[in-house]
């Protein structure tokens, strides 16, 4: 896949995973759609990209707003004729236990990670299928594989998304629109400052395992090879993650068993 000219619209591009994307993608010579709630944010990755401004959109969006999603979509497709390739990475994590957990924290959790990125698609969705051409690309997690302790309602999201865009790739075979499913281990973001604690307040601190994890810069450079192929599913994972996916495969009673004596921040 030769990503020259080719329009790319990414959420949750002010930091983090999207934030790299956007650095991977602009060298790669894409036009670039950037979203998230942090106006300010995206303007400062625009001006860090490099000298050709006029291949950068900034498109403000909150996923929680998902009445705004027809609106936002006409203003990026105004933007460069087209969308080639959309990036649902905006997302939020949890450090919460079940008993602490209020149901609008929950419900929170569930709109901006779930129905966020389904709603963002089901608009782009019949673009593509009227060019028979496109990819959808989906940021989940290895926790849409593996539940933990104070992740159930972000785990819960991500099986979600699992579920969907499992469903979606099935229906998009036939309009040649690639459907690939992104699922990362611990990347060093600051994906957990920002998790929700149980009254929905953010958790503030960096956990622990994800000091030492790759940065995400690292982890895209590792799965843009498998983008490129329109690869359906993609695991980018440290060690313990990798094999906590492979223990699950072979036995999840063991899997279990070992992760109730584990730590989890």
């Amino acid at each position: 896949m030769n990503y020259q000219g080719k329009t790319i619209w990414i959420t949750g591009a002010s930091s983090g995973i999207g934030e790299a994307f956007a650095r991977a993608l602009y060298k790669e010579g894409a036009n670039l759609i950037l979203s998230s709630r942090r106006e300010g944010a995206l303007k400062q990755v625009k001006e860090s990209l490099g000298a050709d401004k006029s291949r950068v959109f900034i498109l403000p969006l909150d996923l929680t707003q998902t009445e705004t999603f027809p609106e936002k979509t006409e203003q990026a497709l105004k933007a460069f004729g087209q969308i080639d390739m959309l990036m649902n990475n905006g997302g939020v994590s949890q450090r919460a236990t079940v008993a602490e957990t209020e149901m609008d924290t929950y419900r929170r959790l569930m709109e901006i990670n779930y129905f966020g990125a389904v709603g963002l698609t089901k608009q782009v969705l019949p673009h593509m299928v009227e060019r028979q051409s496109g990819h959808i690309v989906v940021t989940s997690s290895v926790a849409g594989k593996i539940g933990t302790k104070q992740r159930s309602g972000y785990a819960a999201s991500k099986h979600a998304v699992q579920g969907f865009f499992n469903s979606l790739r099935q229906e998009m075979y036939e309009h040649n629109v690639a459907v690939t499913l992104l699922c990362p281990g611990f990347i060093k973001t600051n994906i957990s400052k920002n998790a929700l604690t149980g009254d929905g307040a953010k958790f503030g601190k960096m956990g622990d395992a994800h000091k030492d994890a790759m940065t995400a810069d690292e982890m895209v450079k590792k799965v843009m090879p498998d983008i490129k192929k329109q690869k359906e599913e993609i695991y980018v994972t440290g060690f313990k993650e990798g094999l906590a996916i492979w223990v699950q495969r072979i036995s999840p009673t063991l899997l279990n068993k070992i992760l109730k004596n584990q730590k989890v921040t």
